[in-house]
């Protein structure tokens, strides 16, 4: 399987009819703090939006409402995972992307056979507090060697000035949040990074 270079990630379906229009191929809706009636409706009006752009929708850790609502990607952090129905989320087709941070989070997903690995932060990132100490450019070479032909995405203050490096690192994927979403213009800044990464993949 192959991943499109940028990797947007977006926190409610609002931001699509917006920002798929430059070219966006990939998105994740990483929805947190809804309600299950408001997740659904999320998720559904993302689903449609990406179906008029013919992008790929990846849902972040709600993989029975993923399931539900015919989406065919689901991501899912450590604690998503052990708590998941895998064998529902393949019966139902669903390619799976998981979270990695350490040795034996990597470990753990491989034994979940994904379709992708994530790697993060690799770089210091305002998005969320983490344990972890950014990774860097060293690290996604050593993953990259560990899932061979697996494709690997690096996630975590990405900008597209660092994303040259992280790339020849073996990042097959860019997963990007804030350098978009906080943005002046982040309908410029998304087709910036369209344009960056497919000249650099």
């Amino acid at each position: 399987m192959k991943l499109d270079p940028f990797y947007l990630i977006v926190d409610r379906a609002s931001w699509l009819p917006r920002l798929l229009p430059q070219g966006v191929k990939l998105v994740q809706l990483r929805a947190k703090d809804k309600e299950e009636a408001e997740l659904r409706r999320e998720i559904a009006e993302a689903r449609a939006v990406c179906e008029r752009y013919g992008a790929q929708l990846v849902v972040n850790d709600h993989w029975r409402l993923a399931i539900e609502e015919g989406c065919d990607f689901v991501h899912l952090g450590q604690e998503d995972l052990a708590a998941a129905d895998l064998t529902a989320i393949r019966s139902a087709g669903l390619k799976l992307g998981i979270s990695t941070h350490d040795e034996a989070e990597l470990e753990v997903a491989l034994l979940a056979r994904p379709d992708y690995v994530a790697l993060g932060p690799v770089y210091p990132t305002i998005l969320k507090k983490m344990r972890w100490a950014p990774q860097g450019l060293e690290r996604v070479a050593k993953w990259k060697k560990r899932v061979g032909d697996l494709p690997l995405v690096g996630i975590g203050g990405l900008t597209i000035d660092r994303a040259q490096g992280v790339l020849e690192a073996g990042a097959d994927s860019l997963a990007v949040v804030t350098d978009v979403l906080l943005n002046d213009n982040p309908e410029r800044r998304a087709r910036e990074w369209v344009l960056a990464t497919r000249e650099m993949a």
